[in-house]
């Protein structure tokens, strides 16, 4: 979950939620989202509805991130209750330093790796680093935290959920010194075609959001053209990183078909074909399928 990006240059009305995409010719999984985290000012979506209105375009399953205590609790509460839920459980990367500093992390942490025992738990993440937001004096306890999530991660049999910012090289070390979990998911990937092929290398899986759409992301598409089909994820971050053209409103799990179709756009693929191949990467990621929204 990043910060949320500035808004356009002319402010869009962030009151009211974007339209409907045209549906996808085959489902995919959005496989990163916060529907717990409200965008302030937008029209609430009760989870059922969120669920819905992503299923009619296209998108009726969502892996659902908790980034706190209470988000984490939420998340696995929530995929306990909801068919097309599944959920994922970590500190967040700056929650951690926090954490430390108020004397709460070893508490936190207990209870993070009992929620991620649950069978509605199918990742540790997202956890990693973040050299923006968290100062030097804080990343130590930032990094200890993320080598904790990844020997949970290796010890669960789970999918390790990846945030990077601005800290490619350090997350590479760590993942390398620790020894990489068998499913690893870089999370709204935001590097360039070196760095996603170092990522490649380890196996890890490359999830794209609406900031592939931006039009200052030449490098991120870059990027998403050298990942080979069977490596690429698709995601929100809702509410954060809403796709071109509705940035700077709030961004649903609905929205995913624009970010799919411009990846098949800068990748020259067929639109249904890169469509069931994501659908089976997000399977092969996080631990096999899951019921649909509306299936139980």
């Amino acid at each position: 979950m990043p910060d949320p990006v500035p808004a356009p240059d002319r402010a869009p009305d962030r009151t009211t939620r974007p339209p409907a995409p045209e549906p996808l010719p085959h489902p995919v999984v959005d496989n990163h989202c916060h529907l717990d985290i409200t965008w302030d000012g937008a029209e609430e979506l009760a989870p059922e509805e969120a669920l819905a209105r992503a299923a009619a375009v296209g998108v009726p399953r969502i892996v659902q991130i908790g980034c706190d205590l209470a988000g984490a609790r939420w998340a696995e509460d929530l995929a306990s209750r909801l068919p097309g839920v599944v959920a994922g459980v970590a500190l967040h990367p700056n929650e951690a330093p926090r954490l430390a500093e108020s004397g709460g992390l070893e508490e936190a942490w207990e209870e993070i790796a009992a929620l991620a025992r649950s069978p509605h738990v199918r990742a540790v993440g997202e956890t990693g680093l973040d050299h923006f937001r968290t100062p030097p004096p804080g990343r130590a306890a930032q990094e200890d935290s993320f080598r904790r999530h990844v020997r949970l991660a290796s010890e669960l049999g789970k999918t390790l959920v990846i945030h990077d910012r601005d800290a490619h090289d350090d997350v590479l070390r760590v993942v390398d010194d620790e020894g990489a979990p068998p499913r690893v998911v870089m999370h709204c990937f935001s590097g360039d075609a070196t760095f996603a092929r170092a990522c490649l290398e380890r196996g890890f899986w490359l999830s794209f959001a609406g900031t592939v759409t931006f039009k200052n992301a030449g490098a991120l598409r870059e990027a998403c053209r050298v990942t080979p089909a069977d490596r690429l994820l698709v995601e929100t971050d809702a509410p954060f990183l809403t796709p071109t053209p509705h940035r700077g409103r709030a961004n649903a799990s609905y929205l995913v078909p624009l970010t799919v179709r411009r990846l098949a756009e800068e990748r020259g693929d067929d639109l249904a074909t890169l469509c069931a191949q994501v659908e089976a990467n997000t399977f092969a990621a996080f631990g096999g399928p899951w019921a649909a929204a509306g299936s139980g």
